[in-house]
C-alpha cells in the first residue's frame, strides 16, 4: 500500500550575510582605517514550511494551490526526499517517481546517449534497466539520427523532448508533479500528454503543485492549500476518473 505521513514538518532554510556589508559601511570603515571592519558572519533562516501535518493514502489525487512562495515546491522537494526537514517527522510507503526538475543531470557536453544513462542514474534505475529502456526513449524522442550528437547542438525543443522521454519512462507507486509538463510542437505535446496520462493512471498516489485550479478539478480528489509555509485547508474534491480527452488539460 503506497501512503505519505507527514507529523508536524518544518523547513527552515539559513541565510548567510557579512555584517554591515554595505556601501557606506565599507566607505567609514577604510576612513578609520578598517578598525571597525570587522567580518561578522550573520545567520537568519527562512521558515518554508511551519508544522505541516498531512496524511496520503492510496488513491489521493492531490493538488497542492497557493501563491508564489506560498511552500508548494519546498513541500514537493520534502516529499520526495530531496529536501530534509527541520523538524517533524516524514513517512513514505511506495517507490516515488519526481518530476519537479526533468533536465537534472542533463550534461550539455555528453551526447544524447550518454544522457539517457546520465539521467537514468540520477533516477536510481541500474544499468541494465537503462539499456532496457534505451530504444523506447530513442524512438519517443523522434532524435534517431541526433541521439550520438552533443546536446550543445540540440534545439531548446529538442533537449526537453529527450529529458521528458527519459523521465516518464518508468512508472511508479507515487508521482510527484511542480506544475502540468508541457513540451515540444503540437504533434509532440498530443503524444507527450497521453503518455503523462497513462503515467499519472498507472501511480497509486499523484501528488502536483500548480496555478492551475481547472487542472486541480480535472485530475485531482484533494486540493490543499498552502500560505506562509502553512496549511490552510485541505478540501475533498468530486474525481469519478480521470479525463483522459486531449483537451482536457
Amino acid at each position: 500500500m503506497a501512503s505519505i505521513e507527514l507529523k508536524k514538518v518544518s523547513v527552515e532554510f539559513p541565510v548567510f550575510s557579512w555584517h554591515g556589508r554595505s556601501i557606506k559601511h565599507e566607505i567609514v570603515s577604510h576612513a578609520v582605517g578598517g578598525i571597525i571592519g570587522s567580518k561578522q558572519i550573520i545567520a537568519q533562516t527562512v521558515s518554508a514550511l511551519k508544522h505541516i501535518d498531512l496524511e496520503v493514502k492510496e488513491g489521493d489525487r492531490i493538488g497542492i494551490v497557493g501563491h508564489n512562495g506560498a511552500g508548494k515546491t519546498t513541500l514537493l522537494r520534502t516529499i520526495s526526499g530531496i529536501y530534509h526537514p527541520t523538524s517533524g517527522g516524514i513517512r513514505v510507503e511506495g517507490h516515488i517517481h519526481s518530476l519537479i526538475d526533468i533536465m537534472l543531470g542533463v550534461d550539455h557536453e555528453a551526447t544524447g546517449r550518454e544522457n539517457i544513462y546520465l539521467r537514468g542514474l540520477i533516477m536510481g534505475l541500474s544499468k541494465k534497466k537503462i539499456q532496457s529502456y534505451e530504444k523506447e526513449i530513442i524512438d519517443f524522442s523522434e532524435l534517431d539520427s541526433f541521439i550520438d550528437l552533443p546536446i550543445r547542438t540540440y534545439s531548446t525543443g529538442m533537449v526537453m523532448r529527450l529529458a521528458f522521454a527519459i523521465a516518464t519512462v518508468v512508472s511508479a507507486d507515487i508521482i510527484i508533479m511542480d506544475e502540468w509538463l508541457s513540451v515540444g510542437d503540437a504533434e509532440f505535446r498530443h503524444k507527450a500528454q497521453t503518455r503523462l496520462y497513462q503515467l499519472i493512471t498507472a501511480s497509486k498516489i499523484l501528488i502536483v503543485a500548480t496555478h492551475d485550479e481547472g487542472l486541480v478539478k480535472k485530475l485531482c480528489n484533494r486540493r490543499v492549500k498552502l500560505e506562509h509555509g502553512k496549511i490552510v485547508s485541505d478540501e475533498k474534491l468530486n474525481l469519478s476518473s480521470l479525463d483522459m480527452t486531449q483537451e482536457s488539460v
